[in-house]
């Protein structure tokens, strides 16, 4: 029988648009088997949104007066969790909207996002709503990828961070890269239940 080596290393450079994969038994209440788009990477620290973990609530629930679009609310993680983020794909269509990774954006004027789902609810499917991010201080994440706490991947596509219909995307980011990968990806979350 062959021994699988499941030792790895993160060979991607560490910058926004990369995507973190936790390994198979991060014992963490916010991050076990989660997929995190990194919007920051810089000497004061680094934030992104966790993209597989869903709040029950409809936006138009949580938010007075927002359209009833057809759109989940993730969990982006344990910071700041009294408020709403959005990332999306609308650019100038949002004015003040931040620049970040892939093509992406962070934020913008929220009443002419109400505004414009309201007129076009069809670009719900061009934006992510986020309670929450996740953060780390200066060399936090660094540290964390030393120790293979994450399986950081290359940049992805857009369709891929904002659809909220995909499931189990831990699964799947760690079947596409294969090998060893595609092993962990079948391992249970409690090893003794095996």
């Amino acid at each position: 029988m062959d021994i699988i080596d499941f030792n790895f290393e993160n060979d991607t450079d560490i910058q926004p648009g990369v995507i973190l994969v936790s390994e198979p038994f991060m014992n963490d209440d916010h991050f076990s088997r989660s997929v995190v788009f990194l919007c920051d990477h810089s000497d004061d620290g680094s934030y992104g949104f966790i993209l597989n973990k869903y709040i029950t609530n409809k936006i138009s629930e949580v938010i007075d007066g927002f359209p009833d679009v057809k759109t989940k609310i993730s969990l982006g993680g344990p910071v700041d969790t009294s408020n709403l983020f959005y990332i999306h794909s609308l650019g100038d269509e949002i004015p003040n909207s931040q620049t970040a990774a892939n093509g992406m954006y962070i934020g913008g004027d929220f009443e002419a996002v109400k505004a414009l789902l309201t007129e076009h609810p069809e670009k719900a499917k061009k934006i992510r709503f986020f309670i929450g991010y996740s953060g780390w201080s200066n060399n936090q994440l660094q540290g964390e990828i030393d120790e293979k706490s994450w399986i950081a991947l290359n940049k992805v596509s857009q369709d891929m961070i904002l659809d909220t219909s995909k499931r189990d995307i831990w699964k799947k980011m760690l079947e596409q890269l294969g090998g060893k990968f595609k092993v962990m990806s079948k391992f249970p979350k409690n090893p003794s239940d095996n």
